[in-house]
């Protein structure tokens, strides 16, 4: 057990050691005293308090921290090694101290280094500096008071906060159990509010559930007197018979009065009905105003017709309703009304009918139109040739062939022969109406459109099992697809099946996916040249079907044949007709630029994980020759300018790298000669596709370099 500060017994010195103390070290001396002084109290047990804030035990806390300092044993050591400490200082001032052993005779006799008594208690206490403790006439400096103050104020002052905090967290969570209580009594109000309405809604049904159990009685009641009323006319049927004839007429007068009160609520609730009905005709002629901007036909007599008579009915129902029941006659004019209103819907109708079947007509016959002379246009265009002296100014050369040459006309044909003895080859299959056939050639259709509809920029590691997926069908390894097991050996034409489908499958995904978004054209090029490889009648079925949709990457401009359709020959030229309709210039554009990006993408791209020893199926000589074709034909408006620059964008960059100077060569030409021949056969509002084709050009000659297309697989696009 520490004893307390003020009873703590200080070793000894020399008083004229406390006076060489208070010499040049006294204050540092000091201050380290002071310092071991609170590390020792630190250490004591009342300085290993812990103090929480949150205790309901703070008031015990605090009489701990109020109660008198006690030093431990250890604190008792320290001070006495700093005693020790000081009383060396001393002696080498000039001062033994006395403590340890008792200096020799002649040294005790100066004057200088007498032993001095012990100091009593009371001179202790008694001590004007409470700061200073006198022990054995040697003066040691302690912790002054006033910091043992400030420290227990300290002290007092953070559990007083910690108090007032509590306090504080206390009427805060007060506060708030009041605003809860307050928002539950307000919510029990209201409820309680709620309860009462219900309540009194519920009492006011149940009078009117007994006025109607009265009146229910009362009827039986009546009846019941009824009843007695006759068996007392039989009983006095003598004696009561002027009466009973009184009360006869009286029954037939209340008979009619009944009948004449039924027939005019009947009436009255035919009038409700027909107003009813003549009030939704009439809201059916407000939504058609819309026809009036697009027919350019006039409703507004229609509906200030439909209001009248709404308007009259709304009169005559409540002039009845003021002098009772209404008439036979009322209800006759409201049918009357009625009639005239359905008159009326019905008209508008038909005119309405007729207005639309006649604008139908008129656009059907101007987009006919328009068609036919556009394909005229095209037709003449591509029979005869530009003029000599274009817009730009500059003398063309020389006229340019109109049709392909017949090596590549040859070359299109072979591959639509392919293609034809492909299909010819599993005609039995497609047609046949074996339940179990039909079942195996839809699994295999899914196991191919499948994974190539799945094929995207997302990662190469999704691409590669695409294309593991794919090969392994085509190898004739069992495929896994919509939780089925597919085998192209289950059928005979299985094969050649899966060939046309595969390669009619890319070629769509040209026309849909790539034309939407184009840097979707790279994955899926990928995939066609690796399969492209692997199985080489893939890739001329793909060529066959990709020019049966794009002539146009022959390069070919089908000519009109005597006899053919219109729509026929729309469909050489590659666009869609449907119900004799053709589809739209921008659309049929950028289904075209589709499937050039798509093919520009398939002759500069490799599979990565193939046979590299051997050359490219369909190389960048095919997209060299496929130029030069195009420079030597006639250009066609707005296709041509489209197609040229599509095909640059995307293959412009590896065609610059593999031939070089002749690559610009050829892009000068196209500057010089070509571009205005496009020009001296394209109008003004379709000089889009040309501006954009003419920037381009300019921009690539003048930087002499042509950037990578946007989407182009990167070396790391393999490894995510």
């Amino acid at each position: 057990m520490a004893a307390p500060l003020g009873k703590r017994k200080w070793p000894c010195a020399r008083r004229g050691g406390g006076a060489a103390y208070k010499g040049v070290g006294s204050a540092m001396e000091a201050r380290d005293l002071r310092w071991e002084t609170l590390e020792a109290l630190r250490a004591s047990s009342k300085g290993r308090l812990k103090y929480f804030r949150h205790s309901d035990r703070d008031e015990d806390i605090l009489e701990g921290c109020i109660s008198p300092l006690m030093l431990s044993s250890y604190a008792g050591w320290v001070l006495d090694r700093m005693a020790g400490s000081s009383a060396q200082a001393a002696a080498r001032s000039g001062c033994a101290p006395a403590s340890h052993a008792a200096p020799p005779a002649e040294e005790s006799s100066a004057p200088a280094c007498e032993e001095p008594s012990p100091p009593s208690r009371s001179e202790t206490k008694g001590s004007s500096d409470p700061g200073v403790l006198e022990v054995n006439q040697e003066v040691l400096p302690i912790p002054p008071v006033s910091k043992m103050a400030k420290v227990e104020g300290c002290i007092q002052m953070y559990e007083e906060i910690y108090r007032m905090k509590g306090r504080e967290r206390l009427r805060q969570r007060q506060e708030q159990q009041e605003q809860m209580v307050r928002a539950a009594c307000d919510m029990a109000r209201e409820q309680l509010k709620r309860f009462d309405e219900m309540k009194e809604l519920k009492r006011r049904q149940e009078i009117q559930e007994l006025r109607e159990v009265m009146e229910k009685s009362l009827k039986e009641t009546q009846g019941q007197q009824e009843k007695l009323k006759e068996e007392h006319r039989h009983r006095a049927k003598i004696l009561n018979l002027k009466l009973r004839e009184a009360e006869q007429q009286r029954q037939r007068q209340e008979e009619q009065e009944r009948l004449r009160r039924e027939e005019g609520q009947e009436r009255l609730r035919r009038l409700y009905s027909i107003q009813e009905e003549l009030l939704q005709l009439n809201q059916q002629i407000d939504p058609n105003y819309k026809h009036k901007d697009l027919l350019k036909i006039d409703l507004s007599a229609y509906s200030n017709r439909g209001n009248q008579i709404c308007g009259l009915v709304s009169g005559l129902i409540r002039t009845t309703s003021e002098r009772g029941f209404p008439s036979q006659t009322d209800v006759a004019n409201t049918e009357q009304a009625l009639k005239e209103m359905r008159g009326l819907i019905s008209s508008m109708q038909q005119e309405i009918a007729a207005a639309v079947e006649e604008k139908k007509r008129r656009d059907e016959q101007e987009k006919k139109q328009k068609q036919e002379e556009l394909l005229k246009k095209q037709q003449a265009e591509a029979q005869t040739p530009a003029p000599a002296q274009p817009a730009g100014g500059k003398q063309q050369k020389g006229a340019l062939s109109v049709k392909a040459g017949e090596g590549v006309m040859k070359w299109y044909q072979q591959l639509q022969d392919t293609a034809a003895q492909c299909a010819a080859a599993f005609s039995a299959m497609s047609h046949s109406k074996d339940a179990e056939v039909k079942k195996i050639r839809m699994e295999l259709q899914k196991a191919v459109t499948i994974p190539v509809s799945q094929i995207s920029t997302i990662a190469g590691s999704q691409l590669r099992q695409i294309f593991d997926k794919l090969n392994n069908l085509l190898s004739g390894k069992p495929v896994q697809s919509a939780g089925e097991t597919v085998l192209v050996t289950q059928l005979p034409q299985g094969l050649d099946f899966v060939y046309y489908k595969l390669a009619e499958k890319f070629v769509r995904q040209g026309e849909e996916e790539v034309a939407s978004h184009r840097e979707s054209a790279f994955p899926i090029a990928l995939v066609i040249s690796g399969i492209w490889e692997a199985y080489p009648r893939v890739g001329e079925l793909f060529l066959a079907h990709l020019h049966k949709t794009c002539p146009y990457a022959v390069p070919f401009y089908p000519a009109y044949k005597e006899g053919a359709s219109m729509e026929e020959y729309q469909r050489m030229l590659g666009y869609l007709v449907q119900d004799n309709k053709m589809e739209e210039e921008d659309h049929f554009l950028k289904r075209m630029s589709g499937l050039i990006r798509l093919y520009a993408a398939v002759i500069q791209l490799r599979w990565p994980y193939g046979n590299k020893q051997g050359a490219h199926p369909h190389g960048l000589s095919y997209g060299w020759c496929w130029l030069a074709q195009m420079l030597n034909m006639e250009p066609l408006v707005v296709v041509t300018a489209t197609l040229l620059y599509d095909f640059l964008e995307v293959c412009g960059h590896a065609l610059m790298k593999q031939y070089h100077c002749q690559f610009w060569k050829l892009l000068l030409v196209m500057q010089e000669d070509y571009i205005p021949r496009i020009e001296a056969i394209t109008n003004v509002g379709q000089k889009a596709s040309l501006t954009r084709f003419k920037q381009f050009l300019q921009e690539s000659l003048q930087k002499k370099d042509i950037p990578l297309p946007k989407g182009f697989p990167q070396p790391s696009f393999w490894r995510s």
